[in-house]
């Protein structure tokens, strides 16, 4: 790799939520960074377009980076329609066969290619954590409703497509990632502290489903940690040691707050909700009981292991952020293995 002090980084699809955190780090840093993305707009790095499956331009800026991070695809925050099946897996399957085609071209290939993908992969586990090693992958499991099985589709598909880039040169990693909290707008801790805040935030379902989560500065802090670990390829989980049954996670995140009572609702509730706010239950019902076995063998430590401190800096942060507009991550020392 060029010097630790400065790499040249690719993002691919770093114009969504996950880019907006890793490039401003990045640049922060002192690395050159390089955004591809659909639409191009000014920002303080280098933006340039792709259409998430054809060659061009950009294949020649990936020649000689040493870091490609591909967190490319549509959004699943949406109606499970046809169209939108389509989309959603075609964009990850697109996008991440691409960059194998860019790299396997490159005639100096990046030392390290991080592909997106999701804990979602993991069956619907009330009775024992899911790691990378012993973690049983979902789809076939009783008694759970057979829309899910799509999210297993798409994450075994993204995988295969990454797995199956002949890039020899390029040590390869599959982030298998929880949801990231952040406090910016619209992201997840966004949505459900708005819950809270509108009395909503109580026990969705049985609320005996775990929640797995990661606090976005511990976020950034392993994506620093995979890069600089040589040892570390495959399949890794990124999230908290210390995933939660949502009634839990709710009720710390409404004490949080300061809110004394969040309504409940039930499963048919939520079918209805879901309906209009074109969305789908699998994101608050299914149980990802996700642990990173594998960051924390390696010497990983997380500044925020566990929900209840995550959830007050995070609202500090987002109490902050209402006079400032700054939604940075927390400034925290980016050495993951002290």
């Amino acid at each position: 790799m060029h010097s630790p002090s400065k790499l040249r980084i690719v993002i691919a699809g770093g114009t969504g939520h996950l880019g907006q955190i890793l490039a401003p780090h990045f640049h922060r840093q002192g690395h050159s960074v390089t955004v591809l993305a659909r639409q191009v707009r000014p920002a303080p790095w280098q933006v340039v377009h792709w259409n998430g499956s054809d060659l061009s331009d950009w294949a020649e800026i990936v020649d000689d980076s040493d870091v490609v991070i591909n967190l490319a695809g549509r959004s699943v925050d949406c109606r499970y329609t046809q169209a939108h099946r389509q989309e959603i897996m075609g964009s990850r399957i697109d996008s991440t066969r691409a960059i194998g085609r860019a790299i396997a071209k490159a005639s100096r290939p990046p030392k390290v290619w991080l592909n997106a993908s999701t804990a979602t992969i993991y069956r619907h586990a009330l009775d024992r954590p899911m790691d990378e090693i012993t973690g049983e992958i979902g789809g076939s499991e009783p008694g759970v409703p057979r829309e899910w099985t799509f999210s297993i589709d798409v994450a075994r598909n993204w995988e295969h497509a990454f797995f199956e880039a002949s890039t020899p040169g390029t040590r390869k990693i599959a982030m298998r990632s929880a949801m990231i909290m952040g406090p910016g707008p619209g992201a997840v801790f966004d949505v459900l502290l708005k819950l809270v805040r509108l009395g909503l935030g109580g026990t969705m379902g049985s609320g005996s489903q775990f929640f797995s989560w990661i606090h976005d500065t511990d976020f950034v802090r392993a994506i620093d940690f995979l890069i600089a670990e040589d040892r570390l390829d495959g399949l890794i989980n990124v999230c908290s040691p210390n995933p939660v049954p949502q009634r839990d996670f709710m009720c710390t995140l409404r004490q949080a707050y300061g809110a004394r009572l969040g309504l409940p609702a039930t499963r048919w509730m939520l079918e209805i909700g879901a309906f209009f706010l074109r969305t789908e239950t699998e994101l608050v019902l299914k149980s990802r009981r996700v642990v990173p076995k594998r960051l924390l063998d390696a010497g990983f430590k997380f500044s925020f292991p566990d929900w209840p401190g995550a959830a007050n800096d995070l609202l500090d942060r987002w109490q902050k952020a209402a006079s400032t507009g700054s939604y940075g991550i927390a400034k925290t020392d980016s050495r993951s293995a002290q």
